[in-house]
């Protein structure tokens, strides 16, 4: 997520046309370490903001993959200005260990002048403070097959070689109209455009429900990288998409087999134990103020839904494949309660 997804800053959100920003570095950090980015234990940071959907694919996969120790994390204010993402939630308001206040500072290290904003995800170098990459597409797909060789054991495949065209058809429709769509609703200027953005989240959805009445996940029968893409929206749906972006056919608490899907991942270690709904509410409320000039945060909706009992597993599935669950989050990671159901 960008600061502005383009220039004119967090009061220019709903005021012009929405674009997705493409990400500008796209360097890889891989095995071979072609790109010059080889995979090493403690050389790199992963900074995100809990609020941002992109970047929360990182936080679940990093999560799955047991990459706690192997990839340190910098969480960042859901509260960003228009310079960039601030690390105010650390003492002294810096990262303690890349030494910033704002993530632009790494990427004024890598680039001046660079296009596209300031965005989460992105990895930084941290023996030299540059960013390496924020290519938001990639990040996690690397994750699971560039750094195997620091996996935890049971570690599960998230993008299994046999399943990859299949997942990646998946993924392009869920961002096009889900992932991606939800923004291109939000952030509509006109009514014509807004309707074909909200036309297409809904049809997708209801195109999703259909495909998973009789399955547990949306790819064979474990946990893949389309599950966490999915995720990510579907969890802030009722939060903020529905009222602060408008795409409100119908809650997602009001879709049996959705409800029941989002759930099911919630409760599974390593999705829902990522997930802050405070960091969610206050980004989108309080930093699109081109959209919510009040910046009133609301109350709702309740959060107690999310820990009642899916049933999904009577359809089957084995969640990790031949793998196990995560263990127990990290203390210095946790989710604080103010941003747990």
């Amino acid at each position: 997520m960008s600061r502005d997804d383009g220039d004119g800053g967090n009061s220019s959100y709903g005021r012009k046309a929405f674009t997705r920003s493409k990400a500008h570095f796209k360097d890889r950090i891989t095995a071979d370490g072609e790109d010059g980015w080889p995979v090493e234990p403690g050389r790199y940071r992963l900074v995100v903001s809990r609020a941002c959907p992109w970047a929360s694919r990182a936080l679940v996969s990093r999560r799955l993959l047991g990459l706690e120790d192997a990839l340190s994390l910098a969480v960042a204010d859901p509260v960003q200005d228009d310079r960039s993402w601030r690390f105010t939630l650390d003492p002294g308001g810096r990262d303690p260990v890349l030494g910033i206040r704002y993530l632009s500072e790494a990427y004024d290290r890598r680039e001046t002048g660079y296009p596209g904003g300031v965005s989460v995800p992105a990895i930084v170098d941290v023996p030299s403070g540059k960013l390496v990459t924020n290519d938001y597409q990639q990040i996690t797909l690397d994750l699971a097959t560039e750094w195997t060789a620091l996996h935890r054991e049971g570690a599960p495949d998230l993008y299994p070689k046999e399943r990859r065209d299949e997942i990646d058809a998946v993924m392009a429709d869920v961002f096009a109209d889900v992932n991606n769509g939800v923004y291109r609703a939000g952030f509509a200027t006109g009514q014509e455009e807004y309707e074909a953005a909200c036309t297409d989240v809904f049809r997708r959805l209801e195109l999703l429900a259909k495909r998973l009445e009789g399955q547990r996940y949306l790819v064979g029968d474990t946990i893949t990288e389309a599950d966490i893409r999915l995720f990510t929206t579907l969890v802030r749906f009722d939060a903020v998409y529905h009222g602060h972006f408008k795409c409100n056919r119908w809650k997602l608490t009001e879709n049996r087999v959705l409800w029941a899907y989002v759930r099911d991942l919630f409760q599974t270690p390593g999705f829902g134990d990522t997930v802050d709904f405070d960091h969610i509410k206050r980004h989108y409320y309080q930093v699109h103020t081109g959209i919510n000039p009040t910046g009133i945060v609301p109350l709702g909706p309740d959060l107690s839904g999310w820990l009642t009992p899916h049933h999904r597993e009577e359809l089957g599935g084995r969640p990790f494949g031949d793998g196990t669950p995560p263990g127990p989050v990290r203390a210095d990671e946790e989710v604080p309660a103010r941003g747990r159901p």
